[in-house]
């Protein structure tokens, strides 16, 4: 079948399943559980961490399911940006897409981040001397190798993506296998004193903790979805690789964190001085394979510590351009490289926002970069995308809906709490950081530059309402290909 174009965009769909199940994956898993399985352990002090890692995937489930039948019905370039957009433009015009793109252009880059963070915090394994200066360097120099590498037609960089997620599979097993090779039930199993004490106060604070870092470690599970205009068969292929990548990156996180446990004591996790603090898969590997071997995997979690940060790039990128494309944000944004049809204002300002988060997160702490990004994007995305799936049911009853999500509206319910729950926590969780007021001040000054864009571009408050209703009334993505509708 050839390549479709994708005419409200000018993006062409070329992505299939596996290249998008792919790119969510490699977002996904990436560096992320290699640097958070301590800060796990240390949110609930002890080896049951792994709760954090189970809650965190059913908030990921429940979340996944919000996206999978948004993104089948609304395959646009920019994923919530285009939810958001149509679901509230009734009542508040273009405020809520506006503010996504604004939250976006600042958690993205901020997710991005945390990646070259640790980066760096691995290649100190393999350098144990490097300064903090020097890692700062590396972080930049990665940074902009990451940019120069998505200069490129998207074909090319999906192709790359399948290969790099190629070798986070191969670090990731590797890793699980050296720990069951020398896995101790005991150490893996043997809990604290009230470790599983429901009525204390301070378990709670433990688990909203370990669910804002479970769920950090499963975001990416919508990679795709950003470049919903670029993907074949949006109605089958969004649902599906939002699925299968949740529930593949799912089964690796427990066996690594289990597997982990059972070789590294859990205090040596929380031990700053202890190489398991900050790189605890290769300490793994090199209690069990000896420091040769480490040495090689440490190499693989590096290039998938890059995967991670491309992919999560790739999509975020696309979210900016098609805002600007609408008139919902600001113009320069919308221009396509003239050659290789990629977002370069979109890719530039959040390549320059990673590094300045990288910066922040190498001179405060990991913990800071992840609860301020959670936050920041909660408000928006996270609880107006839950509420646009009923929007867009009771005011789109005949939009095509090639997915649907099963048991409606529990999974909304489910998602309402856990994000809630992760929001009510964060300040308690990073204390002296302040998130929540962060988050809420990013969004205050978003509501004013919205106001001020609206008013040079005579938009509402300062002018009509536009409803723009494309997907409702406009030709599917696929027109040769009807797509049943499920769930």
């Amino acid at each position: 079948m050839p390549d479709l174009l994708d005419e409200r965009t000018g993006f062409v769909r070329r992505i299939g399943l596996f290249q998008a199940t792919a790119i969510n994956m490699s977002q996904m898993c990436g560096i992320g559980p290699f640097v958070t399985i301590p800060l796990m352990v240390a949110a609930f002090g002890g080896p049951q961490a792994v709760i954090g890692f189970l809650a965190g995937a059913v908030l990921a489930l429940a979340d996944g399911l919000v996206w999978a039948e948004l993104g089948a019905s609304l395959p646009g370039a920019g994923g919530s940006y285009v939810y958001l957009r149509q679901a509230f433009q009734y009542r508040t015009g273009k405020l809520m897409p506006f503010l996504f793109v604004w939250t976006a252009m600042l958690f993205i880059p901020l997710g991005m981040a945390t990646g070259v963070i640790g980066f760096v915090q691995y290649l100190g394994y393999l350098w144990p001397g490097m300064s903090q200066e020097q890692g700062d360097a590396v972080g930049l120099v990665v940074t902009a190798g990451v940019l120069v590498l998505l200069w490129r037609r998207v074909e090319n960089i999906a192709r790359l993506t399948v290969v790099l997620w190629t070798v986070m599979i191969a670090s990731v097993v590797l890793v699980i296998v050296a720990a069951f090779t020398h896995f101790s039930p005991e150490r893996a199993f043997t809990y604290p004193a009230h470790a599983f004490e429901l009525t204390s106060h301070q378990f709670w604070i433990g688990f909203a903790a370990g669910l804002t870092i479970g769920i950090y470690d499963y975001l990416g599970y919508n990679t795709a979805a950003y470049l919903g205009a670029e993907i074949k068969r949006p109605g089958r292929t969004l649902p599906r690789a939002i699925l299968f990548s949740i529930l593949g990156i799912m089964a690796i996180y427990l066996l690594l964190q289990v597997g982990t446990l059972g070789v590294i004591p859990w205090q040596d996790m929380l031990d700053p001085d202890n190489a398991a603090s900050s790189s605890v898969a290769s300490v793994v590997l090199e209690k069990a394979w000896g420091r040769g071997a480490a040495d090689a995997v440490t190499v693989l979690i590096l290039l998938t510590a890059v995967a991670s940060v491309l992919a999560g790039l790739l999509g975020g990128s696309r979210v900016p351009y098609d805002a600007a494309r609408d008139r919902v944000f600001f113009r320069p944004y919308g221009t396509l490289h003239p050659r290789h049809r990629f977002p370069v204002l979109g890719l530039l300002t959040m390549g320059g926002i990673m590094a300045v988060g990288f910066l922040i997160g190498r001179h405060t702490d990991l913990t800071t970069i992840i609860q301020l990004l959670t936050t920041v994007m909660v408000i928006v995305q996270a609880l107006a995308q839950i509420a646009a799936v009923s929007v867009l049911r009771r005011r789109q009853p005949a939009l095509r809906r090639p997915y649907r999500m099963w048991l409606y509206p529990l999974p909304s319910i489910v998602a309402l709490i856990g994000w809630l729950v992760i929001y009510g926590y964060a300040d308690r969780n990073s204390p002296g950081r302040h998130p929540v007021e962060w988050s809420l001040a990013w969004v205050a000054a978003g509501v004013v530059a919205f106001l001020l864009w609206a008013r040079h571009e005579k938009e509402w408050p300062f002018g009509p309402k536009r409803i723009s209703e494309e997907y409702l009334h406009g030709p599917g993505p696929d027109p040769a290909e009807e797509e049943p509708a499920v769930g």
